[in-house]
């Protein structure tokens, strides 16, 4: 590494000889340093008042103020020079006198050019390093004062969060908790050191924050944890990173959902009382149409009408598919929807079900399809109603979203580790990649100028992905627009089968 240039200094020579101050000064300017001129002590002390001096050659026998008195005002007064003593072999021992009282060092008169050229390099060396350390130190003290401003802002930022923060190291050791997390888990501050396990004990969260503390999984991993007192957070942990990126922790952050749960349930509750309020009317109003509708048919009357009644019947079809939808997802979310669980042929369900959406796939021309790998009978529990929902829903998109003449696959394929596949692959209109992250959002469908006359109500798929999450499944989507959509569905196979 490469050092910067050095720091000229100045050096004061103060004798009452000007043949010594001249050849001192040709003598001294070699060391790269100005050279300064005093012919008396008070001439000295003036000079070092009105100009920076780094060292100071000091004959001691001057007239009127003596070397001795000066060395002494110079060190009263806390200049930081380093005084070299010029005396001559008589007063050797007051040289020696005055190093005690803090001077440098002395050289003896007549003196050598290259011994008194030795003593000032070393002793403006002295400076240099003198000041070095002080610019050092009061730069580490600034250092310090940041840090510990920094600190404090933190700190300061953290404690007013409305989100309870933990940070842990490696060890999975909590090493930071702000005052929210501590309210939260009624910790109090000396609690800090403990193990993650010591301050939850949610034992999967931890294993979580444990893993994520090791070893950085994946960003922003969420977790919904609930508290006594009904109080429900969404937990989510973070790795934090060292510079090379290392793994050095996690921070973990707890948000209070219990406003949006107890929203959500309230809402949940208000869609399933309206809705169970009006299937009665509406499924009345819709079969009251029908026999009307038959005895205008019989009666043969006039096409306009029948058509208009027909359509509003085909409305009125509608608003209770919409209305039996919106009860399965309010069970559904409630964690009620399908509780009678039991030991299921999925072979069989499939094949029931591909057989009742084969009279619709007729009407459109189209060919519908049922394949199973080997012979195995794939043994599912699950509640059938719930099974049943999930495979109809998605058989009967591919019917719906696939144009005449086109082709519906359905697969079931081996059991793999304990899973099974179902796939249903169609070569319809397919979904736009844009659009492929969100059809499982409640009410989003795919808005084109193909699927602008294909009615739906865009809960089926958000029904299904809920029924398949609760039943420890999973669904997901291959497709490309205007060649068709293949929908995924892997199953836990029961115990035994």
């Amino acid at each position: 590494m490469q050092s910067g240039p050095k720091e000229q200094l100045n050096v004061l020579v103060v004798d009452d000889e000007e043949n010594i101050r001249l050849a001192v000064d040709r003598i001294v300017r070699r060391l790269d340093c100005g050279v300064l001129h005093a012919r008396n002590g008070e001439q000295a002390l003036e000079t070092l008042q009105k100009q920076e001096v780094a060292v100071v050659l000091l004959d001691l026998k001057m007239p009127g103020m003596d070397g001795m008195e000066v060395h002494r005002r110079i060190r009263e007064a806390g200049y930081n020079v380093q005084v070299i003593i010029i005396t001559g072999y008589a007063t050797i021992e007051t040289a020696i006198e005055a190093m005690k009282q803090g001077a440098f060092d002395f050289i003896p008169k007549p003196f050598d050019k290259e011994h008194l050229r030795l003593v000032v390099d070393r002793a403006l060396n002295t400076i240099r390093l003198e000041r070095d350390r002080f610019r050092l130190e009061k730069e580490r003290r600034r250092a310090l004062l940041d840090l510990d401003t920094e600190k404090s802002r933190i700190r300061t930022i953290l404690e007013s969060l409305p989100n309870g923060v933990i940070v842990t190291n490696t060890e999975g050791s909590v090493v930071l908790m702000n005052q929210t997390a501590r309210q939260i888990l009624d910790k109090k501050e000396d609690d800090i050191g403990c193990e993650i396990g010591e301050c939850l004990e949610d034992g999967e969260l931890c294993e979580l924050i444990r893993s994520q503390s090791r070893e950085a999984q994946q960003d922003d991993i969420s977790y919904e944890l609930q508290l006594g007192g009904g109080h429900f957070y969404m937990v989510r942990t973070n790795p934090v990173l060292g510079e090379n990126g290392e793994c050095l922790g996690s921070v973990v952050v707890f948000g209070d959902i219990s406003d949006l749960k107890e929203m959500d349930r309230l809402k949940s509750e208000f869609v399933a009382k309206v809705s169970h309020e009006l299937r009665s009317p509406l499924s009345t109003i819709h079969e009251q149409m029908a026999l009307v509708l038959q005895d205008m048919l019989e009666q043969e009357q006039p096409e306009k009408e029948q058509r208009i009644l027909s359509r509003a019947k085909e409305k009125t079809k509608g608003m209770l598919s919409l209305i039996e939808d919106l009860l399965d997802l309010s069970r559904v979310e409630a964690g009620s929807a399908y509780t009678e669980v039991q030991r299921v042929d999925l072979r069989e369900m499939l094949n029931s079900q591909v057989d009742f959406f084969r009279d619709r796939a007729v009407e459109k021309d189209q060919e519908l399809s049922f394949e199973a790998s080997g012979e195995e009978q794939p043994i599912v529990e699950a509640d059938p109603r719930a099974l049943e929902s999930v495979l109809s829903n998605l058989i009967g998109n591919a019917v719906k979203y696939t144009p005449e003449q086109g082709r519906i696959a359905v697969r079931l394929g081996p059991v793999q580790d304990g899973q099974v596949r179902v796939e249903v692959e169609d070569n319809g209109i397919g979904i736009e990649e844009k659009e492929q992250s969100r059809i499982f959002e409640r009410f989003y469908r795919s808005k084109n100028k193909q699927t602008r006359n294909i009615s739906g109500t865009g809960l089926g798929l958000p029904i299904v992905k809920g029924i398949l999450d609760d039943m420890g499944g999973s669904i997901s989507l291959r497709s490309q627009y205007g060649q068709g959509s293949t929908f995924v569905v892997q199953l836990p196979v029961a115990s035994g089968s």
